[in-house]
């Protein structure tokens, strides 16, 4: 146990991130795909007015009415883990947790001035209490990145799409619009996810959470290294053709696919940057400086594009980025040709 005051005993071994920033675990993906959706024209519009055109009590009211709401007398176990959640991300106020009649095993965050989470029958009745300590710390991590506010306007605007199809310029406004929504949200998926292990701080009870929503129903016919197989099988494709279809598959997907997260999460779990921030070493909402650049959001999300694409051999990954690299080594020569770059005078010339 480390003796940095800023973390606290959460249980028996886990620990408590004192004032922690989400940005501290944030997924680059997720920042490079907020980026995207700050520049498509007119969101910020949309949003605003989607905003204003709803009260969240509705939703509320509906869940009240159709789940149960969990307390000390109601579901005590969940709610030792919405608590233990809250406290380990140091949230000032513990978010109410429904747990809602599905037989699909899910959880979601909602809300905008007050989030809520909901869980399903089908998570509480098949993963055991540490994998959904870390379905509630996913949920956690999304009220704690203010994603859920986005997910609430998502929603709304789903609805709204579905009244406006007579009108062609405005349905497809809305369609760049939710495109882009749903572009973000794959990408925060994997952001919750890193705040889901930090409040199990238990890689295998993710790992079995991920198993079971794949479609396993015991670890027992389960082999672990066959299951991260499929992952690099599907990240390692090398048909072009097949690096498409993985495209237009995910384009109206809400969630990235699920063995896909699960082989990014464990590799997470095996970084120097999930070591650091167990030890304190971490980025703390008191300190951040979010940046409301979005060259510097790009630029930021770039770099791990850029890197990922790098070592990838998926063929449509590698077509990117030689032909990025290519125009970039391009445009540098020019530049400097003409006086333009800030090389060393001995530098030489390429």
């Amino acid at each position: 146990m480390t003796e940095n005051n800023d973390i606290e005993s959460s249980g028996t071994t886990r620990v408590r991130f004192r004032g922690i920033s989400p940005r501290a675990y944030e997924h680059p993906a997720d920042r490079g795909a907020m980026a995207a959706l700050r520049a498509v024209p007119g969101v910020a519009a949309v949003l605003k007015a989607v905003a204003g055109m709803w009260n969240e009590r509705a939703e509320r009211l509906f869940t009240l009415a159709s789940s149960i709401r969990v307390g000390e007398k109601q579901y005590p176990k969940i709610n030792r883990l919405r608590i233990d959640c809250a406290e380990t991300l140091d949230l000032d106020t513990v978010p109410d947790l429904y747990v809602s009649r599905h037989p699909i095993a899910n959880g979601f965050a909602i809300g905008m001035d007050q989030p809520f989470i909901v869980i399903t029958t089908g998570a509480v009745e098949a993963l055991d209490l540490e994998s959904l300590r870390a379905m509630i710390g996913h949920e956690t991590g999304h009220i704690l990145s203010g994603h859920s506010v986005l997910r609430t306007l998502l929603l709304r605007l789903v609805r709204l799409q579905a009244t406006v199809q007579w009108m062609p310029l405005g349905a497809i406004g809305l369609r760049a619009v939710i495109a882009a929504l749903m572009e973000w949200f794959r990408k925060a998926e994997l952001t919750a996810d890193r705040a889901g292990l930090l409040c199990s701080q238990d890689p295998a009870a993710v790992l079995r959470k991920h198993v079971y929503m794949a479609g396993g129903t015991s670890m027992v016919d389960i082999d672990i290294p066959e299951f991260m197989q499929q992952a690099k099988e599907y990240e390692e494709v090398d048909d072009i053709r097949d690096s498409i279809l993985k495209m237009m598959t995910v384009e109206e997907m809400t969630h990235p696919f699920v063995v896909v997260r699960a082989a990014q999460l464990q590799r997470w779990a095996a970084s120097e940057e999930y070591r650091a921030i167990l030890a304190g070493d971490y980025l703390r909402r008191d300190g951040d400086q979010p940046t409301s650049n979005l060259m510097d959001d790009i630029r930021s999300a770039g770099r791990s594009y850029k890197e990922s694409w790098s070592n990838s051999t998926d063929p449509l990954a590698k077509v990117l980025n030689d032909v990025g690299e290519a125009v970039s080594g391009a445009a540098g020569k020019v530049f400097s040709r003409f006086g333009g770059g800030n090389r060393d005078d001995d530098e030489p010339a390429q």
